[in-house]
């Protein structure tokens, strides 16, 4: 098969979906297929070309008031450009994620004779829904998924908005990690100052805030506890004059990191905790966390609770709640024969993430579309 995977965000950016989109390419690439990325030319950067990556139109910078972050995504594209690029490329596939973010997926749908997919990786946010969700991106979504053939998504909650707009079926394919990449960094945790730790954009949703004043119950009885944040965006400063209002003993604000420092913290770590209060759909960096032996604790947000079944049920905290937040925090922190029952469940929950599996299931999913759409030329 000959697919595109269209990316209408800035693809010299990392983020969730972007790292999807290039592992499902280099998995499908080992089973004989050719892939190619869709995306818009990112502003202001000048990258090198590759044959891979197709550039279509530019990016432009969009603002969710209640996601708190802005994004660059894919601005009008030249039409006559995108005409000649489909005729040139006779892609079988054109495997959309997130068909909503305009612009550039409506106007690849409109002129598309290939089977149309589209993948739905974002929670959208009730106080969104009540707004903007109805008034703009309704209609917008509506004039999109007509021309879509099939439609997954990574969760219940990722499905769980465009479900409400069509009859189609949703099949639910998760996301997935590559395992081999955390484990080969794992260490036996050594019997030291416990650490804690958070990796993620610093923005209201994503709860550090409030780990922070869990945290502050905590280490009046555990002075020895560390707090490391990884990360960085527009809480950072509050987040670090919170942590010294507070007199926060053994906290570190990285900033920014690498892949392999990540790596690194991940498998030093005792506790991974990641407190979103809403705007998740699944949870990549849970899964990387348990891979990489820590014990997790995570907000309540619903695409957080489709997640962590089971054992890892006992990981869902509320963080609006500061005292239980601070005791699940010290239970699952110094609990050994706890935290012992927790990995044992995760090592053998997270191989259902898989790399390979999920592109297999991707795979199956495209032939079977093929199958049942054929080709419309």
């Amino acid at each position: 098969m000959k697919i595109g995977l269209v990316c209408p965000y800035n693809i010299d950016r990392s983020g969730g979906v972007l790292e999807v989109i290039l592992a499902l390419k280099a998995g499908l690439e080992t089973r004989g297929h050719t892939v190619k990325i869709i995306t818009p030319y990112p502003r202001n950067h000048d990258l090198e070309a590759d044959p891979d990556v197709i550039f279509a139109g530019t990016s432009t910078d969009f603002r969710t008031l209640s996601f708190h972050t802005t994004s660059q995504v894919s601005s009008t594209a030249d039409s006559e450009k995108i005409d000649a690029m489909l005729a040139a490329e006779k892609f079988d596939i054109l495997h959309f994620h997130e068909p909503w973010m305009p612009l550039l997926s409506r106007q690849l749908l409109q002129r598309s004779t290939s089977v149309n997919i589209g993948t739905f990786h974002a929670k959208v946010p009730e106080a969104m829904m009540s707004r903007t969700i109805i008034k703009v991106v309704t209609p917008y979504l509506k004039s999109v998924m007509k021309y879509l053939h099939e439609l997954t998504a990574v969760s219940a909650s990722g499905a769980e908005y465009a479900a409400g707009l069509t009859d189609q079926p949703i099949t639910i394919i998760p996301n997935g990690i590559d395992l081999t990449k955390y484990r080969s960094h794992h260490k036996p945790k050594k019997p030291a100052a416990k650490t804690i730790l958070f990796i993620g954009r610093l923005e209201r949703r994503k709860g550090v805030q409030y780990l922070l004043k869990a945290y502050s119950s905590l280490a009046q009885d555990n002075p020895e506890v560390k707090l490391i944040i990884a990360g960085d965006g527009p809480e950072r400063e509050r987040l670090e004059l919170m942590a010294e209002d507070l007199k926060l003993p053994n906290v570190s604000f990285l900033g920014f990191i690498s892949e392999d420092l990540k790596l690194q913290l991940l498998s030093e770590a005792d506790l991974f905790c990641s407190p979103a209060v809403f705007g998740e759909s699944f949870g990549i960096v849970l899964l990387e966390a348990m891979a990489s032996g820590a014990v997790c604790v995570a907000g309540n947000n619903s695409g957080y609770v489709d997640l962590l079944q089971d054992t890892g049920a006992i990981s869902i905290v509320n963080p609006h709640d500061t005292e239980e937040f601070g005791r699940r925090l010290d239970l699952l922190l110094h609990d050994e024969q706890l935290g012992t029952l927790w990995r044992k469940w995760a090592k053998e929950y997270v191989k259902r993430f898989n790399y390979p599996d999920i592109v297999g299931r991707y795979e199956e999913f495209y032939q079977e579309a093929l199958k049942q759409h054929g080709r419309a030329r």
